[in-house]
């Protein structure tokens, strides 16, 4: 066995408090968020059966991990009605409207500005 994966193997819990596996050596019967929404389900308020765990060479070094859920466990995901379809709609409608100008845009606005580019930066505007 190689060393990564001794590292991220653990079914009992011991090491990690829940059982962890290498990366995409989780064993049947479990499913991320994603692969729970894939399959039309929700975790439905259960809590973390496990995860899965391996080495991250990125920016920050070290590792990265993915909380699994018991399929057998969770709910269906409720259906959409037309309130939360409305309460949606209005909520990406803030995030492409200008709290400064009240214009809305075609695309969200970057929250690290809080506001449009425009009103942003308005002195480089003026000088193009």
């Amino acid at each position: 066995m190689s060393g990564a994966f001794t590292k991220c193997y653990d079914p009992s819990g011991a090491r990690f408090g829940v059982p962890t596996f290498p990366w995409r050596f989780a064993p049947d019967g479990y499913a991320t968020r994603r692969q729970l929404r894939a399959r039309g389900l929700r975790p439905g308020g259960q809590p973390v059966a496990a995860q899965v765990m391996r080495r991250h060479r990125g920016r920050k070094a070290g590792v990265q991990v993915a909380y699994l859920y018991r399929i057998d466990l969770a709910k269906p995901v409720r259906p959409m009605t037309s309130r939360r379809c409305g309460a949606l709609a209005l909520a990406m409608l803030a995030r492409r409207t200008c709290p400064q100008c009240r214009v809305i845009y075609s695309y969200c606005l970057p929250t690290s500005l809080g506001m449009c580019i425009l009103c942003a930066y308005p002195e480089e505007q003026r000088a193009a």
